[in-house]
């Protein structure tokens, strides 16, 4: 779960959904899948959204379903969309990545395609983003878990 929204209502809403989340399992003896914990977190957005204090937070929730062996992923906003996709940006970010994204995905892609794309979003961040890039933090989730790869940022990205 990558989160963005107001610095105290991210960080309390994401604890928040964790927590429910890992009770549920404890309490049935079983795993959510990526599509439940999304429909769950959209609950939530909504309630929260009729309160009085809603929760300004946009999220992206991915995740590998556990009966289809299949990757999910999925954009929430504060207003409680949910929409899956095949591949998200979010923050500043999404300005100059979803161009690039849209013009170089395709639904057979590998992990090596992938990664080259994301080497591309990275580069054109560094070179146009107007504020200072810090690098990134690049996960994968696939059929055997989570893994965070390897990123480094001065390489220079190749053209698709």
């Amino acid at each position: 779960m990558a989160y963005s929204g107001e610095a105290g209502d991210t960080v309390q809403f994401a604890e928040y959904i964790q927590a429910n989340i890992q009770l549920y399992s404890m309490r049935n003896d079983t795993d959510l899948g990526p599509s439940a914990v999304a429909n769950f977190v959209r609950g939530e957005l909504a309630k929260s959204l009729r309160s009085r204090r809603p929760y300004t937070v946009n999220l992206l929730l991915g995740g590998m379903d556990p009966i289809t062996k299949k990757p999910h992923l999925y954009w929430l906003d504060y207003l409680a969309s949910l929409t899956p996709l095949p591949y998200a940006a979010h923050g500043y970010a999404q300005y100059y990545c979803l161009s690039i994204l849209d013009k170089h995905h395709h639904p057979d892609i590998n992990f090596e395609q992938g990664l080259k794309i994301m080497r591309m979003c990275t580069e054109e961040l560094r070179k146009r983003l107007p504020i200072d890039f810090k690098g990134m933090l690049v996960k994968v989730i696939d059929k055997d878990g989570i893994r965070t790869v390897d990123w480094e940022d001065s390489k220079p990205a190749a053209s698709a």
